[in-house]
């Protein structure tokens, strides 16, 4: 099972959420810090800010509900470098409060050398996420029968793959001239009640339009499967940043892991799932649940408190004992996910702690 997370590529993925900076003195006493906890830290290359909120509590993704920034010192509050000290203290109303300790060299009252943004530090590992920030497409039913089509390649082969060139119909160049490929995927069916949430398109590559035309022409950039005749096309959208500000949700969530990204058997840290649940239940990007696996009934080892019943049918002696009592375990907690992309009825979710491995089946709710 894959343990690490892949390190950051875009600067976009560094951004972190909008913190929350004035945290309620309710909110601050609910938290609890481990137990020695460290007085500081000091930031280094690789670093997350959950990461490094797992270090003084106990429950980490919590972190902006105690982080207290020196607006002063740094007025983007998103910005901690590798070098920053970090440092759990009291306020003045005896609240725990994480507060940071700038590397910043001043050089006079009005000049100073800060670290660039493309060495901050960002809230979670971003690596795993990266390619399904824009690609996961849920569709209804019709899926993209109306998108752009692959209808033929410069060759015979069947497949197609990376630097080769297909032809295509329906390409608007207003749209650009960069185009992600799909293929219909998994139908995403509820596994409490059999109803279809949604039908995934599954990506397999990406291209680059060379001429546009009545029939395009476009050169494949990258491809994670083969390409085939008919795949469809749609625009890559622009490049956004993302906040991933993790937080709880605000009702509870009874929902259950209905899919992974790689149809594995069990999964871990650092793998993608699929949610039977979406923005339609107010799940949000940057929602927080946690991962319960159900334990199967066991027998009661106990002797029965019902006597065994006795019967004389005729001439034979039947002996009828009480069935088997079982007794009900309570599902146990097995992991944390934070939710990034949201559709109507489904969201997809990073695994980021895990006492055990994690199933397609197993539940999710309110932490």
């Amino acid at each position: 099972m894959r343990q690490k997370f892949s390190t950051p590529k875009r600067v976009a993925l560094a951004a972190v959420a909008a913190w929350i900076l004035g945290a309620s003195a309710l909110q601050a006493a609910e938290l609890e810090v481990k137990n020695p906890v460290p007085t500081t830290y000091t930031v280094v290359k690789g670093d997350t800010l959950w990461g490094i909120a797992s270090r003084f509590l106990k429950d980490p993704w919590r972190w902006p509900d105690i982080w207290r920034m020196n607006r002063d010192a740094i007025r983007n509050p998103h910005r901690i470098y590798p070098g920053d000290v970090i440092a759990l203290d009291r306020d003045a109303s005896g609240q725990w409060q994480l507060s940071v300790r700038s590397s910043t060299v001043r050089l006079s009252p009005t000049v100073r050398i800060e670290a660039l943004d493309t060495e901050a530090i960002p809230s979670i590992p971003p690596g795993d996420i990266e390619p399904y920030l824009s690609r996961p497409l849920i569709t209804g039913p019709a899926g993209l029968a109306d998108a752009p089509e692959i209808v033929a390649g410069r060759d015979d082969r069947v497949v197609r793959g990376g630097s080769d060139v297909v032809y295509v119909l329906g390409l608007d160049p207003k749209k650009g001239d960069r185009w992600h490929i799909y293929r219909p995927g998994r139908t995403l069916v509820s596994l409490d009640t059999g109803e279809v949430l949604g039908y995934e398109q599954r990506h397999v590559g990406s291209g680059k339009v060379e001429r546009f035309a009545d029939v395009s022409t476009l050169r494949i950039t990258a491809s994670s499967q083969e390409i085939l005749i008919g795949d469809k096309l749609v625009p890559v959208p622009p490049e956004q940043i993302i906040n991933f500000a993790p937080h709880a949700p605000a009702q509870p969530v009874d929902g259950r892991i209905i899919a992974n990204g790689r149809d594995s058997v069990e999964v871990g840290p650092g793998w993608i799932v699929t949610l039977d649940k979406g923005a339609r239940d107010n799940i949000d990007v940057g929602t927080v649940l946690a991962i319960y696996r159900a334990v199967p009934d066991i027998l009661d080892p106990r002797p029965s408190s019902t006597p065994d019943v006795i019967e004389y049918p005729g001439y034979a002696t039947l002996f009828l004992r009480p069935d088997p009592t079982f007794l009900k375990v309570p599902d146990e907690r097995s992991g944390l996910l934070f939710v990034f992309r949201v559709f109507d009825r489904v969201s997809y979710a990073l695994v980021v702690s895990a006492t055990d491995p994690i199933h397609v089946g197993d539940y999710v709710r309110k932490p």
